[in-house]
């Protein structure tokens, strides 16, 4: 973080020190959680549905804190603001006032955290770069971020989700981003949208109108590309459509699951073989390229960095190779219907000798489309000849229902109530060479089935990362 003492602080914040402040003490970094707070860290009080970020200020002053941002005196140094939530995203935006980083972020319904984290790796050729860790995509997690500028950062690469629309219009005023880029419009969180995807649309067009210099479309999504008229800036587009600027051709698929395709940008053309998995990697690298190309870096060396990148957040296409022969792919993090599709699509690719077993739970906040959605992901299964469905819970029994109604199939579905059925039934099923691919909403926590299965199959080694 760029250092600041308590007296900016409190200035940012429109906070007052109270009487056992030191307004000179210098604050390093930024921490909502007392755990991970040290010497300099500047303690934020958060008030959440479980807990009181105020009962562990005296903790956090104890491990080294110079001061908490708090709601209320506590007996403690702090800087004492009406909204400590608030009062956290006004210091991230003073410290993007006075940071001399570029900033980009990144929203879509699919592949943000991906996305992300390539250009983490991409930007990375040409200066420092801050990446969000994991997936910090909302108005705690984005401050967090920015907060972790350094004084010579070149790049801070952030994330941004909406759950409604303002929600990245909010976001935007706190980072101000030069370059933004919008990969797709799904059906993530349809639910709260009374508009269903033209209303996600609309909330994803808000990082077109704020980003300053320009904004990333994919020309291969009609309600993205269709955002071009509410830029700001300069509208640059990618993806497999000829007349993308930054263009994918040539897509294909090893069977390891890597997708490899020809980058064309800039009048030139090079080939890149990913060390993610899936087909569905290929936008979310063009995507990257697209900021990375328009921030300076050469085609050539954004095709090396391409395919040199590997995945840096958990539960995305993780693969593992078990001692038992099985291969467990763990893509848990969250599910959708368009990321379960293109899931499902890898999981065939990867097949080879042994057979696919797909162990699904549900999809989260669809609203009124969520019975649909798991009936048509279940046919989909059958569809593509996955040979064997585990539907996991309640939320996927209609994936159960659905895949064994389809028709004509020479695989089978199964349901199970939970977590520990799930795993019993797929190390009492699975065969060396089979591929498991587990995914689902992140609030069903089906990545302890991914890892339950490899602990008891046996660990060899990690294979690639994707998401």
């Amino acid at each position: 973080m760029i250092p600041l003492t308590l007296a900016e602080v409190a200035v940012a914040t429109g906070g007052r020190l109270d009487a056992v402040a030191d307004p000179a003490a210098v604050v390093g970094a930024v921490a909502v959680d007392s755990r991970q707070v040290g010497p300099g860290t500047l303690f934020v009080a958060l008030v959440g549905a479980r807990s009181d970020g105020h009962d562990f200020a005296a903790a956090a002053v104890a491990a080294g804190a110079p001061a908490v941002l708090a709601a209320r005196p506590l007996g403690v140094p702090a800087v004492v603001v009406a909204d400590p939530s608030a009062a956290l995203a006004a210091l991230a935006a003073h410290v993007r006032d006075i940071a001399r980083a570029t900033v980009v972020a990144v929203t879509g319904s699919a592949g943000k955290t991906t996305t992300k984290d390539l250009l983490a790796d991409l930007l990375a050729e040409l200066g420092p770069t801050v990446a969000a860790p994991g997936s910090f995509n909302n108005e705690i997690g984005l401050p967090l971020t920015l907060l972790r500028t350094e004084p010579d950062t070149a790049f801070v690469v952030l994330e941004m989700g909406a759950r409604g629309l303002g929600h990245i219009a909010t976001l935007c005023a706190v980072a101000r981003p030069s370059v933004g880029a919008v990969l797709n419009v799904g059906s993530a969180h349809v639910g709260e949208y009374t508009d269903g995807r033209l209303g996600i649309a609309a909330a994803k067009g808000e990082l077109a109108e704020a980003a300053q210099d320009a904004v990333i479309l994919n020309a291969d999504d009609p309600l993205v590309a269709a955002m071009a008229p509410r830029a700001r800036g300069e509208v640059i587009t990618f993806g497999e459509d000829a007349a993308a600027d930054v263009r994918g051709a040539g897509v294909r698929v090893d069977p390891l699951g890597h997708a490899s395709f020809d980058l064309l940008a800039g009048g030139e053309r090079h080939r890149v073989t990913l060390g993610l998995v899936g087909a569905h990697q290929v936008p979310n690298a063009l995507a990257a390229a697209a900021v990375a190309l328009r921030l300076g870096l050469s085609p050539a060396r954004t095709a090396a960095a391409l395919g040199a990148a590997r995945a840096r957040s958990r539960w995305r296409m993780e693969v593992t190779r078990t001692a038992a022969g099985v291969v467990v792919v763990n893509d848990a993090y969250n599910a959708n219907p368009e990321s379960m599709r293109a899931a499902l699509a890898t999981l065939v690719d990867m097949r080879g000798a042994g057979r696919a077993i797909a162990v699904l739970g549900g999809m989260g906040e669809l609203g009124d489309a969520a019975d649909d959605a798991h009936d048509a992901l279940g046919r989909l299964a059958v569809r593509l000849g996955i040979d064997q469905v585990i539907a996991v819970g309640p939320a996927a029994r209609r994936i159960h229902l659905a895949a064994s109604l389809e028709g004509s199939w020479d695989g089978e579905s199964r349901w199970v109530a939970d977590a520990d059925e799930a795993v019993a039934t797929v190390v009492a099923l699975a065969r060396p060479d089979d591929v498991v691919l587990v995914k689902a909403s992140r609030s069903y926590g089906l990545e302890r089935v991914a890892e339950d299965v490899v602990t008891r199959f046996g660990v060899v080694g990690a294979g690639i990362e994707g998401a």
